[in-house]
């Protein structure tokens, strides 16, 4: 008997996460070379085996306390079925020029299919001009699909399909977009924002930059992988049937370094009333704005400049006490423990989080603010009780993950809350 669907429903950044998806890292990033890693948008390779074992904390933990899909197993449930099956790989061949590997790929099994369309396709070496090519792949393998928080995101009922910044991850939102749409798994709307943005290349998106603050607040982040017009095509179109007043609240981004290319790795939620942030974009006085648009009866009523993001959260009745990433006292610190995405933090429950262990001058500020530091094996096999717990961290392993440039909210893309 097929399970019952599950309706999307992501109203805030920390209710009691019930329905979660990610991506197992596999073959894909173990195919990755030292020549291809900037192409693939990484600024090292990863040892997979030991990537692995750091995924397995977060999956462990995340398995224990709500229910976990894989990317694979929905998209081998997609192929299954031959009609969707042929729209996707068409699609992606139409998209990636490689017309003439259809018919080639449409006679695979749904789970061998599955498989190639995340770790790769290697030319078929036919002519001469494929023998001479440098590149080694037809389709190339999706190295950044463990991060699922970027093809899609959940905004209330919606399902935001990314127009995403990099050609190379196309692909991701291709498949998502499958999955959604194929009303085998979840119910809710979809925005997908290729069709959206009509070709236009000024549009892209990606789900990092996306973070539910409350039912009527979203912040965005406006940078290197979210723009501006992309941001007006999304607030529009999630707007223009909603009479209820809503705020939207835009950080602007800087370019550089690379470790700042989503808002989640300067600022996450922690609970209701706390958030961690990146205090010299955040706070202290910086170049990058912070604009506050406001809504109502669907339309743009008024946009402002405001101080920061706490400010204005505090003045639309929610008030969040910032943590300091790297801790107070040094602002190096602050810098070093960014880049390992030590801002980046997923919550399970109100004030119950995941981080990477390695962030210590971050943990020990969360432990002055209250929070107990549990390693993620400790909630794996059942010796610490989360649920008889009041505020803490679950730290997980992380040499290997953070090279691949994001955390553990990176790495999961909540379905459902509570």
């Amino acid at each position: 008997m097929k399970p019952k669907n599950i309706t999307l429903n992501v109203q805030s950044e920390v209710g009691k996460l019930e329905a979660v998806l990610m991506h197992y890292p596999g073959a894909e990033v173990e195919n990755m070379t030292p020549k291809n890693a900037q192409r693939a948008l990484y600024s090292d390779i990863l040892n997979l085996s030991i990537a692995q074992k750091e995924y397995d904390q977060i999956f462990g933990v995340l398995n224990k306390t709500s229910t976990v899909y894989k990317v694979s197993d929905l998209l081998t449930g997609v192929l299954e079925d031959n009609l969707r099956k042929q729209s996707l790989v068409t699609e992606i061949c139409r998209r990636e020029q490689v017309e003439n590997y259809i018919d080639y790929l449409l006679d695979l099994s749904p789970q061998h299919l599955a498989r190639i369309l995340i770790e790769g396709l290697p030319i078929q070496i036919n002519t001469l001009t494929d023998f001479l090519r440098e590149e080694y792949y037809a389709l190339k393998p999706l190295y950044n699909f463990y991060f699922t928080r970027d093809a899609s995101a959940i905004i209330g009922n919606n399902a935001v399909i990314c127009k995403m910044a990099n050609n190379v991850r196309l692909r991701e939102s291709l498949i998502m977009d499958a999955i959604y749409k194929s009303g085998l798994f979840f119910d809710g709307n979809i925005i997908n924002t290729y069709d959206l943005s009509h070709n236009n290349p000024n549009v892209i998106i990606e789900g990092g930059d996306l973070l539910v603050a409350r039912e009527d607040i979203l912040l965005i982040g406006s940078g290197v992988r979210t723009s501006t017009q992309a941001i007006d095509l999304l607030v529009q179109r999630l707007c223009a049937n909603d009479k209820k007043k809503k705020h939207v609240i835009v950080q602007q981004l800087p370019e550089s370094p690379e470790s700042f290319i989503h808002l989640d790795m300067v600022f996450t939620f922690l609970d209701y009333n706390k958030a961690m942030i990146y205090k010299p974009l955040i706070l202290d006085n910086s170049p990058y704005q912070t604009v506050h648009m406001q809504i109502d009866n669907g339309k743009v009523s008024k946009i402002s400049s405001v101080s920061n993001i706490p400010s204005v959260l505090k003045k639309l009745g929610m008030e969040v006490e910032p943590v300091i990433c790297g801790g107070k006292a040094d602002d190096w610190d602050q810098e070093r423990e960014q880049w390992h995405s030590g801002a980046n933090f997923l919550a399970i429950a109100p004030g119950k989080v995941l981080s990477y262990a390695r962030n210590i001058h971050t943990l020990d500020e969360l432990n002055k603010n209250g929070f107990e530091i549990i390693p993620a094996w400790d909630v794996i096999d059942g010796k610490y009780n989360l649920d008889a717990s009041k505020n803490c961290v679950i730290t997980i392993d992380g040499s290997e993950l953070p090279r691949g440039g994001g955390g553990p909210r990176c790495m999961t893309m909540p379905l459902k809350r509570e």
